[in-house]
């Protein structure tokens, strides 16, 4: 991924506030990325296969995830993105309410490439949130995807 390029994330979450919170981090923290949400894992895999409203939609760069999702879970959601050819490789954070250590390590087991807990307090999870994606934007090399 070019220097200049924005980061393309994908935040799968249920919970209109802390969606909000996201985005307000990414905006206040000027981290380079488009942000797109949806709302459980059943919207995420139609996001990634571009389906319906979503078909215009570009591949993400990085997977915000929450675990804790009506329909399809994040568990359930890194069992089936793992296992799919064309998205396997796509990296996924979970972000999550939960510091259960099987939920950490089922995660990691399932190769998350990443388990935060989120901070209960609004400053430190916008702290938290903006220093996640100045890791994915200025530390980490993506690829390019077309």
């Amino acid at each position: 991924m070019s220097p200049t390029k924005k980061l393309t994330v994908l935040l799968v979450e249920d919970e209109p506030a802390d969606a909000h919170l996201v985005r307000l981090a990414f905006k206040e923290g000027q981290v380079a990325a488009d942000l797109h949400h949806v709302s459980d894992g059943v919207e995420a895999f139609a996001f990634l296969r571009r389906e319906g409203i979503y078909a215009d939609r570009p591949k993400p760069d990085m997977i915000l995830l929450d675990l804790n999702m009506p329909r399809m879970d994040g568990r359930q959601f890194l069992q089936k993105i793992k296992l799919d050819v064309a998205l396997h490789s796509l990296p996924v954070v979970v972000l999550t309410t939960s510091d259960a250590e099987r939920d950490m390590l089922d995660s990691y087991d399932q190769f998350a490439a990443g388990y935060i807990v989120k901070p209960v307090d609004v400053e430190d999870f916008i702290k938290t949130v903006r220093g996640i994606g100045d890791y994915w934007v200025n530390v980490v090399r993506l690829p390019d995807h077309p």
